[in-house]
């Protein structure tokens, strides 16, 4: 028999591969918009360091849809919660809170590596391959359980699925294009380089593109990632505690 959190983890997997003939085209046209505009037309004779512009877009694209998707399951359980009633299925049922919130967090976290590896085969693609190593897939992954685990704290957080959007709009649509995706932070004044340390998304892309390019890996983005990703699930727990009081 099926308990806990591989229910939840297996209910949100079926919906996935249900809808993934659709949402593999939509993972794709933001990115594909992206690598065109800006990779190939305007930064195509523009380098970064010691690599092209596109060579350093793909890995910051990566950490971005690794965010974006595992924060889009916020959306799938306000659906579930305020029209389909699932969540109150789940109430009744002997599932514990931890277990709800790493089955939905374990979802979250596969829809972004799905999304990264979209991103990565539109790269090559373009004709770039970089390094995937180890540490690439751990940054990739520990970004995807912040910013999962954030989405099931917020979700059980909002009242109506109209809010979701609000939520959006003001926390992760800033971060996309100010955690050093599109651009390195090192053309910024000190003070704005500081300020934008304090975005996980930055030390996402900043792991991601060093282990991209085989660039000594900094542990300090790693310990940052971990530590709010613990918070952030901490968050979730906590957040269901109180919708299931």
């Amino acid at each position: 028999m099926i308990r806990g959190w591989t229910a939840v983890y297996l209910r949100e997997l079926f919906i996935l591969r249900r809808r993934l003939a659709k949402l593999i085209p939509s993972w794709s046209v933001s990115p594909l918009l992206y690598l065109i505009a800006f990779g190939y037309a305007v930064g195509r004779h523009v380098a970064v360091g010691n690599h092209s512009y596109l060579e350093f877009l793909i890995p910051g694209l990566v950490a971005m849809a690794s965010m974006t998707q595992a924060f889009a399951i916020s959306s799938e359980i306000n659906i579930a919660r305020f029209y389909w009633y699932i969540f109150d299925e789940f109430q009744s049922a002997p599932i514990s809170n931890l277990a709800y919130v790493l089955g939905e967090v374990l979802a979250g976290m596969t829809r972004a590596f799905l999304a990264g590896l979209v991103i990565l085969i539109l790269g090559a693609c373009f004709g770039v391959v970089l390094s995937y190593n180890p540490l690439f897939w751990a940054a990739l992954l520990l970004n995807s359980f912040v910013f999962a685990s954030l989405a099931v704290g917020c979700a059980m957080n909002v009242r109506s699925h109209a809010d979701q959007t609000l939520l959006t709009n003001f926390i992760i649509t800033p971060m996309a294009f100010l955690g050093g995706t599109f651009f390195p932070l090192s053309q910024l004044p000190g003070w704005g380089q500081n300020l934008l340390q304090l975005l996980p998304l930055t030390h996402a892309a900043h792991a991601v593109r060093a282990a991209a390019f085989n660039d000594p890996a900094q542990a300090v983005d790693y310990l940052v990632l971990t530590g709010v990703g613990c918070l952030c699930f901490l968050f979730a727990i906590l957040s269901v505690n109180r919708a299931k009081a």
